[in-house]
């Protein structure tokens, strides 16, 4: 539990240093989509991102903050795996992380969600682009975050036994 507590915290850790160059991100979105003559479709999937990084990212910028995206929800999709393996899990638990499982796919529809309250990266948007464009995937991060402190957090009432090492 140890370990997925510091690999969580490690995510957590990353995600302020990406929190803080949402803008750029935004920007990035914006000049790859641009380039993939893409404008009018919201950004919808993980996979998008991948897309529109491997095949119309042309700056090292842009390069590098879409990649942090990435790096970030691939490391948040390994520790989905390092909970699974944890414990055979209760319903609470499993409910949670099959959530998660389902927000780091990389085709899930992202286009729907938002964070909310005390979140404001929705916020930092203009209401077209929160609305329209990027509201999903600037929220796709907190809410798995989220998702995750609250199974650790039902994980520690069960039992120790329940726990495998």
């Amino acid at each position: 539990m140890n370990e997925v507590k510091e690999c969580l915290r490690n995510i957590e850790q990353t995600y302020k240093i990406f929190q803080q160059q949402q803008f750029t991100f935004i920007a990035a979105l914006d000049h790859t989509r641009e380039d993939a003559h893409d404008k009018i479709r919201p950004i919808a999937s993980i996979g998008q991102v991948q897309a529109y990084m491997d095949h119309h990212c042309n700056n090292t910028t842009d390069r590098r903050i879409l990649l942090m995206f990435l790096s970030i929800c691939s490391e948040l999709n390994k520790l989905c795996q390092k909970l699974e393996a944890l414990h055979p899990g209760t319903s609470v638990t499993n409910n949670i992380l099959e959530k998660c499982k389902l927000l780091v796919s990389p085709s899930n529809d992202l286009s729907t969600i938002r964070a909310k309250y005390p979140h404001d990266v929705v916020n930092h948007l203009s209401c077209d682009e929160a609305k329209n464009h990027y509201g999903g995937v600037v929220s796709l991060i907190p809410i798995v975050l989220d998702c995750m402190k609250a199974w650790v957090a039902h994980s520690e009432k069960l039992p120790r036994n329940f726990l495998h090492n």
